[in-house]
């Protein structure tokens, strides 16, 4: 929900005493309770429609399983290229491998004055 600290509630219920006065202040406080209050029941009307209109299917769902988080995009994708063979194990990732370098070019240097070589096909 909100976040809101203890010193942020006393420094606005002092910014409202000044701005209202004593005397407005109980009846505002009032209007904010009714206010909440409305906002709770709707709130729950809400959710209760909605399991109403989903229906009773609906009831049983595990929305922690739904979680994005959970899902790493490295399994989904082998169970997809494996779809015939399903993983029977827990994949665990090995160390990393450093990745394989092809060997390096000899650099060759140009001789003052000549120019560098350009390739006409290339973009």
């Amino acid at each position: 929900m909100i976040d809101i600290s203890v010193e942020k509630v006393a420094l606005l219920l002092i910014i409202a005493v000044l701005v209202l006065g004593p005397t407005k202040l109980p009846e505002y406080a009032r209007k904010l309770g009714r206010l909440i209050r409305e906002l709770r029941r709707m709130a729950s009307g809400a959710q209760e429609k909605l399991r109403q209109e989903l229906g009773p299917e609906f009831e049983d769902i595990d929305w922690q399983k739904m979680d994005p988080r959970q899902y790493d995009p490295r399994r989904i994708i082998r169970e997809a290229l494996l779809e015939d063979e399903p993983l029977t194990e827990p994949v665990v990732p090995t160390q990393a491998q450093p990745p394989v370098q092809p060997p390096a070019r000899p650099v060759v240097r140009l001789a003052a004055g000549q120019k560098a070589p350009f390739d006409d096909e290339s973009t």
